[in-house]
């Protein structure tokens, strides 16, 4: 048996994710399959505009932010399992559950991801996420994205 992994670059994300610069916060894709999981990237660097207030003199990259990338890590395991939208749709991040800071991520860091698909149900899909950086955890929770029409 074998295993189809993919690897995406940042024109391929930019595709997928409606986010852009400053707020895109997936740098690439490692790996993935469809409808099992994905393995993403995000350099983090001192010239991210938060860290100027985040905190002067003690950067460290906000958890939110933290969240916000693997969520921004399901959307794109959403799209490459679940196929494209309809014209007016979006997938929405619709939940967080149990997570936890485990040590802050500061500039020079390279952010790892993996996000993993759990369950679809009433059009809400559950995915698990786990970031860490030089193998140690530094986030994990739990995300909800739903298929949504825009409002």
């Amino acid at each position: 048996m074998t295993t189809d992994t993919h690897t995406l670059h940042i024109e391929e994300i930019l595709e997928l994710l409606p986010h852009r610069f400053p707020f895109l916060l997936v740098d690439r894709v490692l790996d993935f399959e469809e409808g099992r999981f994905l393995r993403a990237v995000k350099n983090v660097s001192v010239n991210e505009p938060f860290f100027q207030g985040h905190f002067p003199g003690k950067p460290i990259f906000p958890g939110v932010l933290i969240l916000e990338a693997m969520a921004q890590a399901t959307g794109i395991l959403a799209f490459k399992s679940m196929g494209k939208l309809e014209p007016g749709e979006l997938y929405y991040f619709a939940g967080i559950d149990d997570a936890r800071f485990k040590r802050p991520v500061v500039p020079g860091d390279q952010m790892i991801m993996e996000v993993t698909f759990e369950k679809t149900r009433r059009g809400v899909t559950r995915f698990s996420g786990v970031a860490t950086v030089d193998g140690k955890v530094v986030c994990e929770a739990t995300m909800m994205c739903a298929r949504n029409r825009e409002a």
